[in-house]
């Protein structure tokens, strides 16, 4: 038997002991940081979770204040009035924007006189017009003749309407407001529509805005009758792409459904194509036909 002095022993438990926590200590290290580290997390989650819990909350509350203004958009008049004697701040009290105010006085200063005239003008909602059509009065409508003078005396002739969807350039011209480029436009665009359909897609036509179109609507009329529809059926893309409201990949996917079904049975389905939105659809309708 080796004899081992105490030297040597107390040197060896060093040994034993400083292998031991070598070993040991970064495992011991590693938890303590494990825990800390699961901790930090954990913060860190609740504060994300109060933070988002806060943005519901507060987009929660402003969904309803939105949603309420907009009930509210619209006021009801104090008192009953004459839309003629309306200023642009009194109808901008009731809910229109200034540019929307801008227009109805222009209709009013040509005259309104009953309750069916001021729902024609296009930039009054719904909303509103239900709000007021019971507080409102007119004054009596007055008769307008044109006179005409010439030396054999022609009797006095009044101002008619003018059909859009038939009406000749020169038949425009006389429509006060319409010049000779404007009675070629909406010629050019009347064409390629297939016809008017309503009076307000004159805004569509070139350099025709809220303001011409005020000045104008008054003196024309549309029979959408007169619209020559387009056959699903027949049509070639080539046709089907120059119509405004599409232009050649909705075209060409209103074909291919149509070859793919053996033909449409409903105008409906030209709204499986992924292109043809509920939009699109609505304005394309009065064109369409089997």
């Amino acid at each position: 038997m080796n004899y081992i002095s105490k030297r040597n022993r107390v040197a060896l438990i060093y040994v034993v002991v400083l292998t031991i926590g070598i070993a040991y200590i970064p495992r011991v290290i590693g938890l303590y940081n494990s825990e800390k580290s699961e901790i930090k997390v954990s913060e860190a989650q609740i504060s994300e979770l109060n933070k988002r819990i806060s943005n519901y909350n507060k987009n929660k509350k402003n969904y309803r204040k939105s949603v309420f203004e907009k009930k509210n958009k619209f006021k009801s008049p104090l008192v009953r009035f004459n839309p003629n004697n309306y200023s642009q701040s009194d109808w901008i009290y009731l809910g229109l924007s200034e540019k929307q105010a801008k227009v109805v006085l222009k209709f009013t200063a040509r005259g309104i006189y009953s309750n069916d005239e001021l729902q024609q003008v296009f930039v009054i909602p719904d909303e509103l017009f239900e709000l007021i059509k019971d507080s409102t009065f007119y004054s009596e409508k007055p008769v307008f003749e044109k006179k005409f003078d010439s030396p054999k005396n022609e009797p006095t002739k009044k101002i008619l309407s003018v059909e859009i969807n038939t009406a000749s350039a020169e038949e425009l011209t006389k429509v006060n407001g319409i010049g000779p480029a404007f009675a070629k436009w909406i010629i050019d665009y009347r064409t390629k529509l297939g016809g008017f359909n309503s009076k307000e897609q004159l805004m569509e036509v070139w350099k025709i805005d809220v303001e011409k179109y005020a000045l104008i609507e008054s003196f024309l009329k549309v029979d959408p009758t007169l619209v020559k529809p387009i056959k699903l059926n027949s049509v070639t893309v080539e046709v089907l792409k120059s119509h405004p409201y599409l232009n050649w990949n909705k075209a060409n996917s209103i074909i291919k459904i149509r070859d793919k079904k053996g033909g449409y049975k409903s105008i409906l389905e030209i709204k499986e194509s992924v292109l043809i939105d509920e939009e699109c659809f609505e304005n394309l309708k009065p064109y369409l036909s089997l």
